[in-house]
């Protein structure tokens, strides 16, 4: 039966007591963001290296298009996976999809052939698909409904102080190779030791069934899913007002990343300094999600009122962000780049294209941390929230998946920018559209829908 018993129920009531507890929500989201600080986060790094590391980022561009086509697909499928597989198979499935991507740049280094990385990148989208459905899930449906921006910006943290350490791995290995092209070796090499211990770590998540938040309440009641609810239940995601509300919001959400890694941390700074920069750019990350979690979980008492707010802010926040670097992108084309800078030997002129990839990491982290509280208070179930969650990365992705290719047709980057500005723009009254009309003030979201199959009791919970 998909519903525990009294006795267990008590039992896990006498658990809840400590907050460390390995069934709590606070343990949980802890493991899932260090299995992103692992796998996604050790990405990222290499990706805000711009073209991979590599001197032409053509390899890099075409893996990426790979990578976000198939991830546009699993995305919306990812959620249906999880339901059905459980976060440990699903987890791990997509952690070690990391691992081969970021050996076929290793391979690259040596061969100079594009095929095998963008072969990985089409593979890593399928297992990228399968772990950010079940790390969305997991985010937005264990924490307790009036902590949801605070366990957003624990898992943001975590996961972006992957960043950090990837970035610096990078600087370290090449901190003497200041006219290098490409990064050495021993930079994918310490990036797949990480996302090897990612996958491993994946296998420690509990199941949303077993996780109790300190009040007494489970994730969910249903253990388990089949494959025809799932394809139903995914269909209905594209007839859904709520969703196509949030979709030009997932659509911009990865859509600057390869402006702002190409051609700003790419263009703009030489090897090591690019590393150096990202050790910046995902601290800034942590800030922004910190600061965006706070306000919208303590700002008003009002949870609509908090969604508010938070909206607010990171409008204009973003508004004078992208005005700041319209004001530098207008100095410089594909053709006419500037001097490489170097953090050692450029002096004030670092400075500011130095502030400016700062500030797009603060942005990035508290624009997609606003969204994924909007999904997370839309309901407070796992098997819910895993769907609005696969549909929102389907959708990011597939944004993505175009914006590298914009970025590899040399599409002029006064007009990336302005792209990527309006995208952004446009997402904020269509958020606060969502807020007003579904977030509830008395913090209860949908109730979930009872799969049938899960109450009969034949049947082999995840």
């Amino acid at each position: 039966m998909g519903f525990e018993g009294d006795e267990e129920s008590a039992a896990n009531q006498v658990s809840t007591k400590s907050r460390f507890r390995y069934n709590s929500p606070l343990v949980q989201i802890t493991l899932i963001g260090l299995v992103c600080f692992c796998c996604p986060g050790m990405f990222n790094a290499l990706s805000g290296m711009g073209g991979g590391g590599q001197v032409n980022p053509t390899a890099a561009n075409n893996a990426n298009t790979a990578l976000y086509t198939t991830f546009a697909i699993f995305g919306v499928l990812g959620g249906g996976i999880y339901n059905i597989l459980g976060p440990r198979l699903t987890l791990a499935a997509g952690c070690s999809t990391y691992v081969l991507y970021a050996g076929s740049f290793l391979y690259y280094n040596h061969k100079q052939h594009q095929s095998f990385a963008i072969v990985a990148g089409a593979i890593l989208g399928i297992g990228a698909g399968f772990l950010w459905a079940g790390e969305g899930a997991i985010m937005t449906s264990y924490p307790p409904p009036h902590r949801k921006g605070t366990y957003i910006s624990l898992f943001w943290s975590i996961f972006n102080m992957g960043g950090v350490i990837g970035g610096l791995i990078p600087f370290i290995l090449n901190y003497n190779r200041s006219e290098a092209a490409s990064v050495n070796d021993g930079t994918y090499i310490g990036f797949m030791c990480f996302m090897t211990a990612g996958t491993l770590l994946s296998l420690a998540i509990l199941p949303p069934s077993k996780v109790v938040r300190d009040d007494g309440t489970r994730c969910t009641n249903i253990k388990y899913s089949k494959v025809s609810t799932e394809a139903v239940e995914i269909g209905k995601l594209f007839f859904n007002w709520k969703m196509l509300l949030i979709a030009p919001a997932a659509w911009a959400s990865n859509f600057f990343y390869s402006y702002q890694f190409n051609n700003v941390n790419g263009a703009l700074f030489n090897l090591r300094t690019r590393g150096l920069n990202n050790v910046f750019y995902w601290g800034a990350q942590m800030v922004g999600s910190v600061g965006i979690g706070y306000i919208l979980d303590f700002s008003f008492q009002s949870r609509r009122k908090r969604g508010f707010v938070g909206i607010g802010i990171v409008a204009a926040l973003g508004t004078a962000i992208w005005a700041g670097g319209l004001a530098k992108q207008v100095g410089y084309k594909h053709n006419d780049l500037p001097p490489k800078l170097d953090f050692k030997d450029s002096g004030s002129d670092f400075a500011g294209p130095f502030v400016l990839y700062f500030s797009y990491g603060l942005l990035d982290a508290m624009f997609q941390s606003m969204v994924y509280w909007v999904i997370g208070a839309l309901a407070d179930d796992s098997e819910i929230l895993s769907r609005y969650v696969g549909f929102y990365k389907g959708v990011q992705s597939a944004g993505a998946a175009v914006a590298w290719q914009v970025d590899a047709h040399k599409v002029p980057l006064l007009s990336q920018l302005i792209v990527n500005w309006s995208l952004t723009t446009v997402s904020y009254p269509l958020l606060a559209i969502l807020v007003m009309l579904a977030v509830k003030d008395d913090q209860k979201g949908e109730e979930p829908s009872i799969n049938p199959a899960s109450m009969d009791n034949n049947s082999k919970p995840v």
